[in-house]
């Protein structure tokens, strides 16, 4: 059949919209600040094939492994029907980590199956060894928190009270992971419902044929962007910090006509460390990439892969096997894979692809128990330099790639934890020189008010740093630390978890982005503006610069 192309544009702005209007229903009735002020969740909706179609601008990460999840999830559940709503987190099966939360549920419009809706959502706290559920010293899946395989949370419409039971007692703040998942309920009765609304406006054959026509033309502008690039193999790497060492990420990308073939053989094999991702998330990092050179603008979906084979082979960090621990897999190396395919890309779009920026999400969590016993939790991810573009300085102080998390407010955390923020700042000199200057990085202070509590760290670039592109400077390395009330300082590596002590301060500061081009091509004048604005001392303006008239007239 044809779709009139009006009603085309109409059914995929609604769609889009649904996603939209569902992200801020869980936003609003979420109970956790990580959900309600981070937005550190995802909406989609599936074509009855199990085809992302929508979303809206939430997380990548999320997203781009949102299919794969459901698929795998589907294959394993038996006579859903109308009402039900399925519920899991198993990274093996639904992708990402533990602490990300999927729900699913199957739209039927007078009794035939028309799409699927689905959101995730990552929860402060799952269980496990460490509050927050993202231990650092984890060695295999089960230190990380309850894994709960695909079931039925609602049957009929009917939330199962012993699944939500069995939930609950395996966390350290039942209350709000309660609130949290109604939130993510209620969000997927709002996208139902305006599907069905859709499906009864237009009728369903006309809605499943435009999400059709949407696939085929995210797929038709994917092929044509690939078909512009010179044919040959273009190769990258880079490196993830584990706990013991450093682990290699390789990709070799092959450009036949208007296909890619993407293969990630070579790639350090699977550690007992929770720096493994599951294919899910390194499938969402190629989708993420894919469209970032294709159609940056244009709505997110499967279409774009159907251009892409990627092969990433079992047992490497790139597509563990159960029971390696994942949860940096989906925050850390996601990161990493990104910076791998851009490095290899870099030579076949040159002009076109950015320098390093940050390679890290900063995640840290925190948790105790106060004088009641009642546990709490905090999470966070903060935000470091973009990478510096042709034309273009790196933006300072964003969450970059695959995160797209907004600020957690001191205001928010200051009043809901025993914490005190002593310092929230730009970093200077921490975004890499160049022609076009690598966005600064953050530093964030705060001292520990409770009795006793758990800090955990998972973070990436301590030991490397982001790269430049043309003759950039690379970004400065991210640096960890805790000052113990007696002001021993605590140096932590990329992944840890330490306990704190009332008065202990933790130090955060993020990595910059690294710089694009020759820094002695940079302009006077924005070489004066940066240290006017403190993103560069007077010590990079000499050093890195060579400008030593301009140091004279700079003000001491």
């Amino acid at each position: 059949m044809n779709v009139n192309p009006i009603t085309y544009q109409v059914i995929r702005g609604g769609l889009i919209n649904a996603c939209r209007e569902a992200g801020i229903v869980l936003r609003n009735s979420a109970f956790s600040p990580n959900i309600k002020e981070r937005m550190d969740h995802s909406t989609a909706i599936l074509s009855p094939k199990l085809e992302l179609v929508a979303q809206a601008e939430h997380i990548p990460v999320h997203l781009g492994s949102i299919s794969w999840g459901v698929r795998n999830t589907m294959a394993l559940m038996e006579n859903v029907k109308e009402g039900d709503m399925i519920i899991v987190n198993d990274p093996y099966i639904a992708g990402t980590h533990l602490p990300d939360i999927l729900l699913i549920r199957p739209v039927f419009y007078e009794g035939k199956l028309i799409a699927f809706v689905a959101n995730r959502a990552h929860h402060a706290d799952v269980g496990g060894m460490a509050p927050g559920s993202m231990p650092g010293d984890a060695s295999e899946i089960y230190h990380e928190g309850i894994i709960i395989p695909p079931v039925k949370i609602m049957e009929g419409d009917e939330v199962n009270g012993d699944i939500l039971k069995l939930i609950l007692a395996n966390v350290r703040t039942p209350e709000e992971r309660l609130g949290d998942i109604k939130a993510q309920i209620s969000a997927n009765r709002v996208l139902e419902k305006r599907v069905l609304e859709l499906a009864g406006k237009y009728g369903d054959d006309t809605l499943m044929e435009t999400m059709n026509l949407m696939l085929k033309h995210s797929e038709r502008r994917m092929r044509r962007r690939i078909s512009r690039i010179s044919p040959g193999l273009y190769e990258g790497e880079d490196y993830i910090e584990g706990r013991k060492g450093n682990l290699l990420i390789k990709v070799a990308i092959r450009v036949e006509g208007d296909e890619l073939f993407i293969d990630f053989s070579g790639t350090s094999k699977q550690v007992e460390e929770p720096i493994n991702a599951v294919m899910g998330v390194t499938l969402a990092c190629v989708l993420y990439i894919l469209k970032a050179i294709a159609d940056p603008s244009g709505a997110a979906n499967d279409g774009y892969l159907r251009a892409a084979h990627v092969k990433a082979p079992k047992g490497t960090i790139v597509n563990a096997k159960p029971p390696a621990p994942v949860s940096g897999g989906n925050v850390e190396t996601a990161q990493r894979i990104v910076d791998v395919l851009l490095r290899a890309l870099a030579d076949a779009l040159p002009g076109i692809i950015p320098a390093a920026s940050q390679g890290t999400m900063n995640n840290v969590s925190v948790g105790g128990y106060d004088e009641d016993g009642r546990g709490w939790t905090f999470y966070e991810t903060i935000g470091g330099g973009m990478g510096a573009r042709p034309g273009l300085d790196g933006i300072d102080c964003v969450h970059v790639h695959m995160t797209n998390t907004m600020n957690t407010p001191i205001e928010v955390l200051e009043r809901y934890y025993p914490i005190r923020f002593l310092k929230y700042e730009l970093r200077p000199d921490s975004g890499g020189a160049g022609k076009w200057r690598g966005g600064c990085g953050i530093e964030r202070a705060w001292v520990f008010l409770g009795s006793t509590g758990t800090l955990s760290v998972m973070g990436n670039r301590v030991r490397t740093k982001p790269w430049g592109l043309r003759g950039g400077r690379p970004g400065a390395s991210a640096e960890y630390l805790v000052v113990r009330r007696n002001g021993q300082v605590v140096r932590l590596g990329p992944m840890a978890t330490i306990r704190l002590m009332k008065g202990d301060v933790v130090i955060l500061r993020t990595p910059g982005g690294g710089g694009y081009g020759n820094p002695l091509e940079r302009d006077v004048n924005r070489i004066i503006e940066d240290y006017l604005e403190g993103k560069v001392t007077k010590r990079i303006v000499a050093e890195i610069y060579g400008i030593g008239e301009l140091e004279k007239r700079l003000k001491p």
